[in-house]
């Protein structure tokens, strides 16, 4: 039978093979955010047109090229979220988080859409985990979002990414760097492509970071704008240098970073991996203190960052990460006949409610084709279950790994399964020369016990 259709081009599937990463790398990203104190934020999907466009800013290559926009039946422009940071603004002003203590830290992780050319790392529909920081303008906050980013890459054991970060001033200084890239971009006006001609009046900081191959070649004859920075700015990005040497993380300036982003001011930065070919940005960030006050709220300082999820999954791929086994299951039921089918969905709630991963036959399978069922799956043990077993109250339980079996009692069987794995794992450990005590075994392998 053929299929009906194919997933669309630029979004792909997470398979069950494939969700336990996912769900490991997200969990990382949760329990090291709330280390710091963030706490997670959730927006919709799709948002007013307008926030985009002047959160993002109209000349990003986001808005004029690769944001799906359309009209909803009330003819109201609808946007996708590009990026997670102008929705959570915009919660944080309709909300009136700005009444509560300050600094505001917040998470979130989220689905973004850009449409643009599906490459590996690139997708139309991607995953983001994002932090923001909302009512701290010291240059501490801005090392502590790095700190963040920083402390989930030493969790998920990712080594050999390179820290880059650079400082594209405030709006005062910014004005006179402007003057000095457009007097330069000037004499290659016959050489730029048309999106950049049009950035030349309006923004042209965002030449330095066209994609254009000939763009990108004039633009590394550039003024930088680090020689353009106010004593306000110089003294703000020393200050992120200072407390990033205190933190022992090492970075590398690089003048030539700008994000791709219009809100963005002073810090930027960006963890880079040169293992996953050109799309080589795992995490970028930095401060925007204009945005706030650009949506209509009162003027306050913000940071944060964003960190493609696909991208670091690509990456943990290329450097044979290690992640935790997926969770297998511990117990498969064989029954066989109406009242032993009866009793094992009775045990298999009973275990489940302690933890445990338990699975019985729910698809008419013979005794045969339940234990093949077993073996293809991974269950640790195995209990037999039929109309002899419940009329004796004796029942096998078999040891997958060593294929040993254990007469039981039915009637205590669910408060005495536990203590049988924790003995079986304490002897496996044993026979390896190992030692392992109770609690521990209880711990690693007794459920919620």
């Amino acid at each position: 039978m053929a299929l009906i259709t194919n997933a669309i081009k630029g979004t792909q599937d997470t398979l069950p093979g494939e969700a336990y990463k996912v769900q490991y790398v997200e969990s990382a990203m949760r329990e090291t955010a709330e280390n710091f104190g963030f706490r997670e934020m959730r927006t919709p999907v799709f948002e007013h047109t307008e926030l985009f466009q002047r959160g993002v800013g109209e000349t990003t290559d986001v808005v004029q090229k690769e944001m799906y926009t359309f009209l909803d039946k009330g003819e109201r422009s609808i946007t996708l979220r590009p990026e997670g940071t102008s929705g959570s603004v915009r919660a944080f002003l309709e909300h009136g988080l700005f009444n509560e203590a300050l600094p505001q830290k917040i998470y979130y992780l989220t689905s973004c859409y850009r449409y643009e050319k599906p490459q590996a790392g690139r997708l139309r529909e991607f995953h983001q985990f994002g932090v923001e920081c909302f009512g701290a303008g010291e240059p501490a906050a801005d090392a502590e979002a790095i700190s963040l980013a920083n402390e989930i890459f030493n969790y998920l054991g990712i080594d050999g990414l390179s820290l880059e970060i650079n400082s594209i001033g405030c709006p005062v200084c910014r004005k006179e760097y402007h003057k000095a890239l457009k007097e330069y971009f000037e004499k290659y006006k016959d050489d730029l492509c048309e999106t950049c001609l049009g950035r030349l009046d309006r923004n042209p900081m965002r030449i330095l970071d066209c994609k254009s191959p000939v763009c990108r070649e004039i633009a590394k004859g550039a003024p930088t704008v680090l020689e353009y920075l106010c004593d306000d700015c110089k003294a703000h990005f020393e200050g992120v240098k200072k407390y990033l040497d205190a933190m022992d993380i090492k970075y590398t300036v690089n003048p030539q970073i700008v994000r791709g982003l219009d809100y963005y001011t002073r810090t930027v930065f960006e963890f880079v991996s040169n293992e996953i070919g050109a799309q080589g940005t795992v995490c970028g960030g930095g401060r925007y203190d204009g945005l706030i006050g650009e949506m209509g709220g009162n003027p306050l300082p913000a940071c944060g960052f964003g960190l493609g999820i696909e991208r670091l999954l690509l990456l943990m791929d290329k450097k044979n990460a290690e992640f935790p086994e997926p969770k297998k299951t511990d117990l498969y039921i064989a029954s066989m006949g109406e009242n032993a089918n009866f009793k094992a969905a009775e045990i298999a709630k009973d275990l489940r409610s302690e933890g445990l991963c338990v699975q019985f036959d729910t698809v008419g399978r013979g005794f045969k084709a339940q234990m093949k069922y077993a073996n293809k799956i991974g269950a640790s043990y195995v209990l037999v279950l039929g109309d002899n077993e419940l009329e004796t109250g004796e029942i096998k339980l078999k040891n997958m790994a060593d294929g040993k079996e254990r007469e039981m009692n039915l009637d205590t069987f669910t408060e005495n399964f536990q203590s049988v794995v924790i003995k079986d794992a304490m002897e496996g450990f044993e026979s390896l020369g190992l030692k392992l005590d109770e609690e521990t075994a209880a711990a690693l392998f007794g459920g919620n016990e």
